[in-house]
């Protein structure tokens, strides 16, 4: 079981970020020798019972949730993605790493290369919107409340991000 790295992002212009919860960075959760990331992502993610999964990438544009956290895990490629809005962080990510971000974390992709491909999910319960503009007071307090979710994507029930979560 790997240790995420934590990074806490303060309001960013029009972007929330979660007033609470880091964005947890799982450095290369799976091996990218592993001969299909997208499948065993997938399967990881239905074994902790997060939902909705997906194939696909990360929008070229700032964007954020209010009803969902979502986890990304990287499948195939690499990318450069803005986490936490124009005053966030660059983070170089590539197969086999993982994110999850908290609800209100902006998140945008700033160059990816050919194949560049994500896995992502949201917690039972939770559907992501997309959001690109300030958010409204009654929707600070939705991020703010919204559920923790009951499992780590990655790692079940005794995760990290059971603990790191619940402590911030």
């Amino acid at each position: 079981m790997r240790e995420p790295e934590t990074i806490r992002f303060q309001p960013s212009e029009w972007v929330p970020n979660h007033p609470r919860l880091p964005v947890l960075v799982y450095h290369r959760a799976l091996s990218s020798a592993e001969n299909d990331v997208a499948a065993e992502f997938e399967r990881r993610f239905a074994q902790t019972g997060w939902q909705g999964v997906w194939r696909n990438g990360v929008f070229s544009y700032q964007h954020y949730h209010i009803g969902a956290h979502e986890v990304l895990g990287i499948a195939t490629g690499n990318a450069r993605l803005l986490i936490g809005g124009s005053e966030g962080a660059v983070l170089e990510v590539g197969a086999g790493d993982c994110l999850v971000l908290p609800a209100g974390t902006g998140h945008m992709n700033l160059g990816a290369s050919d194949g560049f491909l994500v896995v992502g999910g949201y917690p039972p319960g939770q559907t992501a919107d997309i959001q690109t503009e300030a958010a409204s007071r009654s929707a600070l307090q939705t991020i703010a409340d919204l559920p923790l979710p009951p499992t780590d994507p990655l790692y079940g029930a005794n995760g990290p991000l059971i603990r790191l979560w619940q402590n911030a």
